[in-house]
């Protein structure tokens, strides 16, 4: 049996078809008692509009991307759950797609006719492509940056404020009393600004606690994985002097360095203390579990994904920057148990 068409919402609410077709589709201004009228209607015929139909006739597909490093990083797959809650919520369905870092895997989306895609936006968190090359794209399929990388209010970009993050887990590690903080993570060349400005954070909240930093307790890591933090890990405890805390640029290198510290029989916290970035649910579950702070995942998601739905329907404003909060969580991995 066929569901309600728009031509019963209107019989029910006594309106025109027109009318209820402005409800359903937010097409133009409609007094409050006639919006409330056809929604009582809508509402007891159980409407449901035909997405697909609507779509067709729109040009679109209704479908948007988003695009990642790698999806095996479980930040990024938590930030795909919450796209996906989001998108949901405005009938839209989410292709998941990952990049591994590859600038040209990066370039030849962006280069894309946009007749040829299956997508009526793109959410995209980038590590190599320059605002030059975004501006200078082959398509004009709209666009939402995710990430730290840095464009400077040329496009729509949803990040949180990575100084000020790395500046708050520092400080954390220091109020506790330890003054040999080691920074794993940073990335001294042009795709690492993620990293650099984390290193930036680090160095601000040494320098607020009167601290000069000490450059052998600062390792590099090309990628954030556990593995990496824990070879870092081992660098550090082979200094002469090793550090008593370590803040970490995200927690897969904070569970690899406590991994570690732990083989090596070092107490966490009482020798150690361990901070990482991500809030990721294994963190939690970890022993000790691990301080972290935590990005606000779900907000990220529903302002990356309101302000594309906004491009594609031509309302949205003049690109901007949108910080999204992160707060503390301390954990047994600072705090003990």
């Amino acid at each position: 049996m066929a569901g309600p068409t728009l031509r019963d919402v209107a019989k029910r609410a006594n309106v025109s078809i027109r009318t209820v077709s402005n409800v359903v589709n937010g097409y133009a201004p409609v007094s409050a008692e006639l919006r409330a009228r056809v929604q009582v209607a809508l509402d007891e015929l159980d409407y449901r509009p035909n997405l697909i139909a609507r779509n067709l006739k729109q040009g679109r597909t209704g479908m948007i991307a988003l695009v990642v490093p790698e999806l095996d990083v479980p930040y990024f797959a938590e930030l795909a759950r919450e796209v996906i809650t989001a998108a949901r919520a405005h009938g839209y369905v989410v292709m998941v797609d990952q990049t591994d870092g590859d600038g040209e895997r990066e370039r030849e989306l962006l280069g894309r006719d946009s007749r040829a895609t299956m997508f009526d936006g793109l959410l995209l968190s980038p590590l190599t492509v320059s605002a030059e090359e975004l501006r200078a794209r082959g398509n004009r399929i709209p666009i939402v940056l995710l990430g730290e990388h840095i464009f400077n209010g040329s496009f729509h970009h949803v990040a949180i404020d990575n100084v000020a993050a790395a500046r708050d887990a520092t400080a954390h590690l220091l109020g506790l009393g330890r003054r040999r903080v080691a920074a794993i993570g940073d990335q001294p060349y042009a795709t690492g600004e993620t990293a650099q400005l984390r290193t930036a954070g680090y160095r601000q909240a040494l320098a607020r606690a009167g601290l000069e930093a000490d450059e052998r307790l600062i390792v590099s890591t090309r990628h954030f994985h556990r593995r990496l933090g824990a070879e870092a890990m081992e660098s550090l405890l082979a200094l002469p002097e090793p550090p008593d805390a370590v803040f970490c640029y995200n927690d897969l290198l904070a569970l690899g360095a406590m991994r570690t510290l732990t083989r090596a029989g070092r107490r966490i916290p009482d020798d150690v203390a361990v901070v990482g970035i991500d809030d990721i649910e294994e963190g939690q579950y970890s022993t000790p579990s691990l301080t972290t702070v935590a990005p606000d995942k779900g907000e990220i998601a529903r302002r990356a994904v309101d302000t594309l739905l906004e491009s594609i329907n031509g309302s949205a404003a003049a690109p901007a920057e949108i910080v999204v909060p992160h707060r503390l969580i301390v954990r047994e991995s600072t705090a003990g148990e």
